[in-house]
């Protein structure tokens, strides 16, 4: 597209990273190259995703507002299904207003009280809504050094927010949050502030030039599974999956993410069809269960991304993009024959390592084109 990435990209670092566990593992846990009539196979994908709506606008709004007791209440519409946003929205207002946790309160999900932050899809929560939590703290956290500077008796370059109070920086006095919300409140000053976010992007021309995002994730998986030769079958044994998703906000559910993306992925790579009129429910539309999912070794690579909320970009579909065909990878390396055509079915591997198509589709030795 003729895009200049300006930092915050990390794929070189996931491939190196990748390397440098598998000859960790290697050292500690060699895996055979056979056992039986099974077969190693070992495979690497790497991939790139624009984080939020391709060259649309994006944005998204969010209110926070300073409580009597000095605590800030966060009000998104932002949608935690799962992956931890709400955490982490949390945590970047608590990073801005560089307090504890547990002195932000949050509502979501609220038509009557939040503002429109926009959908949960794309990737784009922590990055997207994350900057609008960030804008609007910073103004929160304006007001409070300034009312603060006042009570102190201080110039504002003097005072700090620190431990959920405005302090000197000189240690000689301080004052809560809630006197300085007391105060504000007092003299009717804004209590509530809107932060608002929306990725510089321009639209592709008719030669597919532009900006379709602002940033980008990138990573890198490698897959080693067995593939048996007698039957198809094949067993993922360990999944290395490294990204680079700016900077990790709560590493715990980054790493959650990506073990939840590549359990997904490999569901898409073996296992999951949907056949119009035979596929009523998951006694037909297999999805992989805790029997299924191999040991998942997540590494989170860090690029300091220039344009997220201190650094941070997102690692929600990322995880799954690389897996399949990371996985497509392994059974060609491990068989000498290449798949075409997912999911890699016991069937689909059978007659790919026996040179014919499944049910007649494609041309021989093709895997099932």
């Amino acid at each position: 597209t003729g895009q200049v990435l300006e930092g915050g990209v990390g794929l070189a670092e996931t491939l190196e990273a990748v390397r440098e566990r598998r000859q960790e593992l290697r050292a500690q846990d060699p895996l055979p190259e056979e056992e039986g009539p099974w077969i190693l196979g070992e495979g690497v994908a790497s991939m790139w995703y624009g984080i939020g709506n391709t060259a649309l606008s994006n944005p998204a709004e969010v209110v926070v507002e300073l409580e009597p007791d000095g605590r800030a209440h966060l009000f998104t519409s932002a949608a935690d299904i799962g992956q931890g946003s709400s955490t982490i929205l949390c945590q970047v207002l608590a990073e801005t207003l560089a307090c504890d946790l547990d002195r932000i309160r949050l509502t979501t999900g609220d038509t009557g009280t939040t503002p429109d932050s926009g959908k949960t899809s794309a990737s784009r929560v922590a990055y997207i809504v994350g900057n609008a939590v960030r804008d609007a703290g910073s103004a929160l956290a304006k007001t409070l050094v300034a009312e603060g500077a006042i009570l102190l008796d201080a110039a504002v370059d003097r005072v700090r927010l620190r431990d959920g109070r405005v302090e000197r920086l000189d240690g000689r006095a301080a004052v809560g949050l809630d006197q300085v919300a007391a105060a504000i409140q007092g003299r009717d000053g804004q209590l509530a502030f809107r932060g608002w976010f929306d990725p510089r992007t321009t639209p592709l021309d008719a030669d597919g030039q532009g900006a379709p995002y602002e940033a980008y994730a990138f990573a890198t998986q490698m897959v080693q599974l067995y593939v048996n030769r007698e039957t198809g079958e094949v067993r993922v044994r360990r999944v290395i999956a490294a990204h680079d998703l700016g900077r990790a906000i709560n590493p715990q559910a980054a790493e959650g993410q990506i073990e939840g993306g590549v359990v997904m992925g490999l569901g898409f790579a073996l296992t999951e069809e949907y056949v119009p009129g035979q596929t009523l429910n998951f006694s037909t539309y297999l999805i992989p269960t805790a029997l299924e999912v191999p040991e998942i070794v997540p590494i989170l690579v860090e690029s300091d991304e220039p344009a997220g909320p201190f650094g941070a970009k997102g690692v929600g579909e990322p995880a799954m993009i690389a897996t399949a065909p990371a996985v497509l990878n392994a059974i060609s390396r491990a068989t000498g024959t290449r798949i075409w055509r997912l999911p890699a079915t016991p069937e689909r591997v059978y007659w790919a390592l026996h040179g014919r198509a499944l049910h007649g589709i494609g041309s021989t030795g093709d895997g099932g084109r």
